[in-house]
């Protein structure tokens, strides 16, 4: 038998056996779709950040004793507003759940917390001074009042670094990261700005090395949150080292020191004096005519 006559036997047997193509296109595609969901998944084991959250081990290596004397904290001066259990208080206070030993940090530190009435967002006032982290007492009761947030809620967690190790060694690298990241809100050289529904972003000028790497985690009021993808560890310190740099400069980048404010106040200043002169001058030339 030549190849002639061969031919058309195979493709018969060949075409008794393919698929509809209906089907074959729709089995393609379910391969495909499957191929794809699992690509999917494993980018994202891989890539997605690691929420910080408080486990079961952690839990065990926080020493008892702290844990138990931050508990007596929350429970004489939070529990009214942000509930038992951290779960919160509807119309008092959010829940502590997932806000982290930084968040603590951050709003107790700077006297937000306990707020002093309802409103928008809470102002920098003097800490509570059983908690005040100027003071070794007060510094003690507050990382118990955190270690207590930090075991029974999860959330991030400050480095172990504190005070002069978390200043960067390249202030220009941080003035980099933050116009790119923070000026937007807090103007050029932290000296902060108002925002919508009532809130701002505050002035710099006093914060702690401390309290600007926790804002810089948790994100407080209209803040977003930097995670270690974002902005790593380094350029947060860079940060730091820049905002220091820029207190007591007596020259904006914007040119002259108007309130350190930048270069929209020169640009400002010059628009109303303009006008005035030319308000000026159209009222002496109408009296003159």
């Amino acid at each position: 038998m030549d190849s002639t006559t061969r031919t058309p036997r195979a493709s018969a047997v060949s075409r008794r056996w393919r698929l509809p193509g209906k089907l074959r296109r729709r089995l393609v595609a379910a391969l495909a779709l499957t191929i794809g969901l699992f690509m999917t998944g494993a980018l994202y084991l891989v890539l997605a950040p690691r929420p910080q959250i408080a486990t079961a081990e952690a839990a065990t290596q926080a020493d008892p004793a702290q844990i138990a004397h931050g508990e007596q904290l929350y429970n004489n001066a939070c529990i009214t507003c942000h509930g038992t259990n951290l779960q919160g208080v509807q119309g008092r206070g959010p829940s502590l759940i997932g806000a982290g030993e930084a968040a603590v940090y951050f709003q107790v530190s700077t006297g937000r917390m306990p707020l002093a009435r309802e409103q928008a967002e809470g102002y920098r006032k003097a800490p509570v001074p059983e908690l005040d982290p100027d003071t070794a007492e007060g510094r003690q009761n507050l990382q118990a009042l955190a270690a207590y947030v930090q075991a029974h809620g999860g959330g991030p967690q400050l480095p172990a670094e504190r005070g002069t190790a978390l200043i960067g060694d390249d202030p220009a690298k941080g003035a980099d990261a933050f116009r790119l990241n923070c000026a937007s809100c807090h103007s050029f050289v932290g000296r902060g700005g108002a925002l919508t529904r009532g809130k701002y972003a505050p002035i710099l000028n006093h914060a702690t090395p401390e309290q600007v790497y926790a804002a810089m985690l948790t994100g407080p009021s209209a803040m977003p949150t930097f995670s270690d993808r974002s902005l790593t560890p380094g350029e947060k310190k860079d940060i730091i080292a820049y905002l220091l740099s820029v207190r007591g400069q007596r020259n904006s980048p914007g040119g002259y020191n108007l309130g350190n404010i930048g270069p929209s106040a020169e640009g400002m200043t010059a628009f109303v004096l303009g006008m005035v002169a030319l308000v000026g001058i159209t009222v002496w030339l109408g009296a003159k005519s």
